[in-house]
């Protein structure tokens, strides 16, 4: 930036080995929104792409702040633009997506306007152009009282957020799970959240995506971290005030039912079953805690609960 103004948002976009026309279709979408140049910063983090981006986008002058660094993973390339960003608001976008700019142009009104900590929306993975931009007036929540309510979308693209909210925030590096962890203590640490029901973000499923990789390594892998994710959590909801744990605590169980899912539905396998089961009763994550968060988690926890189940599962997994 060649002003002293601060800018209102900071985008950060994060990139590896995405084609040119796709990053610039996401530069594009930023560009449209109704940010002058001293309103929005634009910080582009090649996470070390095979070849340099330099000179690829020149078209863009000094409109993005490109950053090259050596392949570190999607955590790191994240903390890079937090260190680097300057604006009162954050938002990540991820270089193969990109924002619909009719939609976000109603979460920058609640920024603008109603001066939030943090506004909540959603994500689509069809076409954007047949979202049509609604949004229904909801009251401000602090995020404990929100945590204590609602299930947390784990997606970070899906949140703008005031930068000194993530205060002492970062994203564990080499993680898979990267955005669990994170979101759970920013929405904590807010006081002002505005959930909506605006579908504002476009997300393009690929291939050969980090989230779309069924590669058994990248699966144990992501398993492992989303085990340590719950593990860090459950150590950080035994220092917290009593509202604010039992916030946490609702998050931990909503984390440890979709892990256990998703090593059934992901690893097939009774071993790995059977083995991250004895580890979460070993730290008392296990049977789940007896609430009512959801009609879908009282069921949940019958049933995973019930040993007899346990154990036709672990037979049809053999």
């Amino acid at each position: 930036m060649n002003n002293n103004r601060q800018p209102l948002i900071s985008f950060i976009i994060t990139c590896y080995n995405l084609p040119v026309e796709m990053l610039a279709e996401c530069i594009d979408n930023i560009l449209t929104l109704s940010l002058g140049k001293d309103e929005r910063e634009i910080v582009l983090v090649d996470d070390g792409s095979d070849t340099s981006l330099t000179g690829l986008l020149d078209e863009y002058g000094n409109e993005i702040t490109y950053i090259r660094q050596t392949n570190k993973g999607i955590s790191e390339a994240r903390n890079t633009g937090l260190r680097v960003a300057t604006g009162r608001y954050v938002q990540f976008v991820d270089g193969d997506d990109y924002l619909i700019p009719e939609s976000y142009e109603q979460c920058l009104d609640i920024v603008r306007h109603e001066k939030p900590d943090m506004v909540l929306f959603k994500f689509t993975r069809t076409s954007p152009q047949h979202i049509r931009p609604t949004y229904k007036k909801a009251s401000p929540v602090s995020g404990t009282q929100y945590m204590l309510n609602n299930n947390v979308r784990d997606t970070v693209c899906c949140y703008v957020f005031r930068k000194e909210t993530h205060d002492g925030i970062w994203f564990t590096p080499g993680a898979l799970y990267e955005d669990g962890e994170f979101t759970s203590q920013l929405i904590l640490q807010a006081n002002k959240i505005y959930d909506t029901d605006i579908t504002a973000y476009y997300y393009r499923k690929r291939e050969r995506s980090i989230t779309t990789n069924k590669a058994r390594r990248n699966i144990i892998k992501r398993l492992n971290d989303m085990e340590h994710v719950i593990t860090r959590l459950d150590g950080l909801a035994r220092k917290l005030p009593k509202e604010k744990e039992e916030a946490l605590r609702r998050r931990i169980a909503q984390l440890t039912m979709d892990y256990i899912y998703n090593t059934v539905t992901f690893t097939r396998s009774k071993r790995q079953f059977t083995a991250r089961i004895a580890r979460l009763e070993a730290k008392g994550l296990f049977p789940l805690p007896k609430h009512n968060y959801t009609s879908k988690y009282t069921l949940f926890r019958i049933v995973s609960k019930n040993k007899a189940v346990r154990n036709v599962m672990s037979i049809i997994l053999k």
